[in-house]
């Protein structure tokens, strides 16, 4: 498995991660995505303090405890569940970070966490403050390094100039073309992208469009309506008869340098192989990076503009 380096850090994350909230509530079977996740030579695991009320993290702990020196555990913070735990607010204060960091390296059996992430912001956040905790955790040696998961070029342009991160998460596919537009910033600030949702919701995977969700029916996916994306995944089948649409859409989101690792989940074993061979594929060519260009929708962002 080929790895790349995280922003300027000294992380080598594999080029595919296992993104851990699809694991579910039965750790055995959560257990047999881990164990299949490593075997196939990914490193990098990313889970949230507001998965499963922490459970999450207490599954991906205890089963990379015995890996621990030869894996990259991440976690997001800033979600708060109510004491009904049937919603969650937002808090990004210096109090809250440093008290739920103990509860994450306890749930994830570890004294150190390799990257530590604000699992959302908004620009009306005190973003100083929210630094100040992440430094200062850094610093006691109970992070190694911090960044946060935001989809607001608000956030991000803040955090990317004021504060030493080391990655954004953002949702980035074919489909889901936005984050291009900031990449000659992160390429500035020697910081790297996390690309969630590579496959957009599966609509780039070897399931059917049939099977897309009622609301991706009805509704479409981000620009493009159904009708839409019939045609242009009638396209892309088309013209790249000899790759998979999974291969496609990974490739390309790892054509770019500015990527360090794509995150896709997995709710049985299968699904970690089969996007371990879509990413072990051979990379696209200087003639198909181009053409997937120019068959997809460039766009931007267009709210939380500052």
């Amino acid at each position: 498995m080929k790895k790349r380096q995280l922003g300027n850090s000294d992380l080598y994350v594999s080029e595919i991660g296992l993104g851990c909230m699809s694991l579910g509530s039965d750790e055995q079977k959560a257990n047999e995505i881990i164990q299949t996740a490593l075997q196939q030579g990914i490193n990098y695991f990313d889970t949230a303090d507001l998965y499963d009320f922490g459970m999450n993290e207490e599954f991906v702990g205890k089963a990379l405890k015995p890996f621990r020196n030869d894996v990259i555990i991440a976690t997001k913070v800033g979600n708060r569940w109510n004491d009904k735990k049937d919603s969650w607010s937002w808090d990004p204060s210096k109090t809250y970070i440093k008290s739920q960091v103990k509860q994450s390296l306890q749930r994830l059996q570890t004294d150190y966490i390799d990257l530590y992430q604000l699992h959302g912001g908004t620009h009306e956040d005190h973003y100083e403050e929210t630094i100040e905790a992440f430094e200062e955790l850094v610093q006691e040696g109970l992070i190694r390094y911090y960044g946060i998961s935001s989809i607001r070029p608000n956030v991000i342009k803040t955090y990317l100039t004021k504060a030493n991160i080391v990655s954004v998460m953002m949702q980035y596919s074919l489909l889901d073309r936005r984050p291009e537009e900031w990449m000659p910033l992160f390429e500035d600030k020697q910081a790297s992208i996390i690309a969630r949702g590579p496959i957009a919701k599966g609509l780039l995977s070897t399931r059917k469009l049939e099977k897309a969700s009622p609301s991706i029916k009805e509704n479409g996916y981000l620009q493009y309506s159904f009708r839409e994306l019939e045609e242009l995944l009638g396209q892309l089948k088309e013209t790249f008869a000899t790759r998979s649409l999974q291969e496609i859409a990974l490739q390309y989101v790892l054509y770019h340098e500015e990527v360090a690792s794509v995150i896709a989940g997995a709710s049985r074993p299968a699904q970690v192989i089969e996007n371990v061979q879509a990413v072990q594929a051979p990379g696209l060519s200087q003639e198909e990076w181009p053409l997937l260009r120019s068959l997809t929708t460039a766009t931007q962002y267009n709210q939380h503009r500052s």
